[in-house]
């Protein structure tokens, strides 16, 4: 990929697309501590400040989480003496190009386009 200070004024520029995803691993990470109950995490949990009810805390463990906390995270990985790319692994791959003007300026309206202007309706009843 050129950086775009590299290219030529008024140069198309070519910028690979990438794809993130990320993977939690928490299930795994308790059964490879011999947790297999979810419900054990919640006292572990409040040991660390981190108050979660035991519903939350299967929803944690059974599903992956979309937002997570820092205070959550570090708990976790205090409880199981891990870091967190053990606990949370991430992937990127690339999955095409995508041509980009340089600079990266938004596309320019065809020539006379700002010219247009919209007509007022008048509504009128017809004679009666």
């Amino acid at each position: 990929m050129t950086p775009s200070h590299d290219a030529p004024r008024g140069a198309k520029q070519v910028r690979q697309r990438r794809r993130v995803s990320y993977q939690w691993r928490l299930r795994e990470v308790m059964a490879e501590h011999k947790m297999y109950a979810t419900t054990e995490l919640v006292p572990l949990l409040a040991e660390r400040g981190v108050y979660l009810s035991a519903s939350q805390v299967h929803r944690l463990a059974t599903s992956t989480p979309e937002r997570l906390s820092l205070p959550i995270l570090a708990a976790l990985c205090d409880i199981f003496g891990i870091d967190p790319a053990e606990l949370i692994h991430t992937d990127a791959a690339n999955i095409g190009v995508r041509k980009v003007a340089a600079d990266d300026r938004p596309a320019q309206p065809p020539p006379g386009v700002g010219d247009l202007r919209p007509v007022r309706a008048r509504i009128v009843r017809p004679e009666q």
